[in-house]
């Protein structure tokens, strides 16, 4: 699909109209560059939930997961433990996977580690220069960009970061423009 006409008058990319909840995160956020480490480890534990499950499932969760997650800050996850880790398999208001609880907390601690930072590390694999896609079909799951950032973030003790996850985050992040030609938002962030 191309992008659409809303009943505003404004172009976007088909999912951005699909439910009330993706419009806001479309238009406000989805592609707007993320270079501070907290923002980018919020993105990445969030795609990491998602993987397998909706996207707008996640989205109406997120508050409940950054109540249950410090805000993502990384400094304050890194310290959680197994005290931690049983009251958030029990907290309904997130995703509760125990893989993917003790992968976020594995993730803070490996950022903190970084020298450079999270977001340096990611914004290291940016894509400016990535087609600009016509259709929903022309957007891929992965690229040879989010290999390489998968396989980083690997190396340095990530979890949950295979090429597709980091390709989202690329995406949510604002590391390649993946909103559609004829899109409002198309252009409208610069990394």
């Amino acid at each position: 699909m191309s992008a659409v006409l809303g009943a505003d008058g404004l172009a976007r990319c088909p999912w951005g109209l699909s439910a009330p909840d993706y419009v806001a995160y479309h238009d406000d956020e989805w592609g707007r560059p993320v270079r501070d480490d907290q923002g980018v480890y919020e993105r990445l534990c969030l795609e990491a939930f998602q993987s397998g499950l909706s996207w707008l499932t996640i989205l109406r969760k997120r508050a409940g997961f950054r109540a249950a997650f410090a805000e993502f800050d990384p400094v304050k996850v890194a310290e959680f433990g197994s005290e931690d880790v049983e009251r958030l398999m029990s907290d309904a208001a997130i995703v509760r996977n125990r893989a993917k609880i003790e992968a976020a907390i594995a993730n803070a601690r490996a950022a903190l580690e970084l020298p450079e930072g999270l977001a340096a590390l990611t914004w290291r694999h940016a894509d400016p220069h990535a087609p600009a896609p016509e259709t929903s079909g022309d957007v891929p799951a992965s690229t040879p960009g989010s290999k390489s950032l998968a396989k980083e973030l690997k190396r340095c003790g990530f979890r949950f970061v295979g090429p597709t996850t980091a390709y989202a985050l690329m995406q949510a992040c604002g590391l390649v423009d993946d909103h559609l030609v004829g899109c409002f938002r198309r252009g409208a962030y610069s990394g």
